[in-house]
């Protein structure tokens, strides 16, 4: 049987195997959302006037909101297949904007089976890249994956 919207399992990725998501706009009723949802209404990002004594110029949107919008992309890649997030590193390497308009461009550097039978571990490096090509935030998340078929145990400290 063909399970429709279904994501990557964890035998369809190997170490350097690379994907890449949709893109998204990140918008103004994005930011006010957010800001309003998660009270992160500092002036940076509330403040749409007087921006000259701001660190940033425009209309500057949190790294929190763009890591969730991310995440929200890459999420299909693993319907029906993730299992858990276990950690990430995140790095941001430059501000994003109401207007910018984003993608993921994921790398798995990370895979490996767990002690358990029909799990495994797959790390990527995911960049966040806006329509100008540039790398606005970089995250490594560690996640539990179904397989597809089992596979003999590695060992693992995470399972």
């Amino acid at each position: 049987m063909i399970v429709l919207n279904t994501g990557l399992f964890w035998d369809d990725l190997a170490a350097g195997t690379r994907f890449r998501s949709r893109c998204r706009t990140i918008t103004e009723a994005d930011l006010v959302s957010f800001v309003n949802l998660s009270w992160l209404n500092e002036e940076l990002f509330t403040n749409a006037g007087d921006r000259s004594d701001m660190a940033i110029p425009g209309r500057v949107v949190p790294a929190a909101l763009l890591y969730a919008c991310a995440e929200g992309l890459v999420t299909p890649s693993m319907q029906g297949t993730g299992l858990a997030f276990l950690n990430a590193s995140l790095d941001v390497s430059a501000p994003t904007f109401v207007g910018d308009t984003i993608r993921v461009e994921c790398e798995v550097v990370e895979h490996r089976a767990t002690s358990r039978p029909g799990r495994g571990l797959v790390r990527t490096r995911n960049a966040v890249v806006n329509q100008h090509g540039q790398t606005v935030l970089t995250y490594s998340p560690l996640r539990l994956m179904r397989m597809k078929h089992a596979v003999p145990a590695q060992g693992s400290r995470h399972e």
